[in-house]
């Protein structure tokens, strides 16, 4: 299996601009702790997770009304391609201790596969799902 196999899409990413409150709120709704920032061409430039926000309000004294996603997010941004393996994606969350990495194809944002997203494509051969 490879990250296209495994990978959620769409994609929800938020824009450099969009205000901390935006994103936490996409966060909540979509039930997922990150979302990966990106240009409207779709090249990935940062990711902004729950931790970003809580560390934005109770180290920085951030207000997430006016608090923009660009001024918060992780910029040195891990991301695998579309044709990566599901071993090298497992390899990489581990070593680099993250939860989520944003799947891209041709430098564009096409999906992101998380750690959930591995386990469920590891034990689904056991499972069948109906309609």
């Amino acid at each position: 299996m490879k990250a296209s196999d495994i990978m959620r899409r769409p994609v929800v990413a938020a824009t450099p601009t969009a205000t901390a409150r935006d994103v936490a709120i996409q966060l909540l709704m979509g039930e997922f702790s990150g979302v990966p920032v990106a240009q409207s061409d779709g090249s990935v430039v940062g990711v902004v997770t729950e931790l970003d926000l809580i560390r934005a309000v109770l180290r920085a004294g951030k207000a997430l009304e006016t608090t923009l996603a660009q001024d918060i997010m992780t910029r040195d941004v891990t991301t695998v391609d579309a044709e990566t393996p599901m071993e090298e994606i497992m390899k990489v969350l581990e070593e680099k201790n993250i939860i989520r990495v944003p799947v891209t194809s041709q430098g564009k944002l096409v999906g992101v596969v998380s750690r959930s997203d591995i386990l469920r494509a590891m034990i689904e051969p056991t499972f069948l799902r109906f309609a």
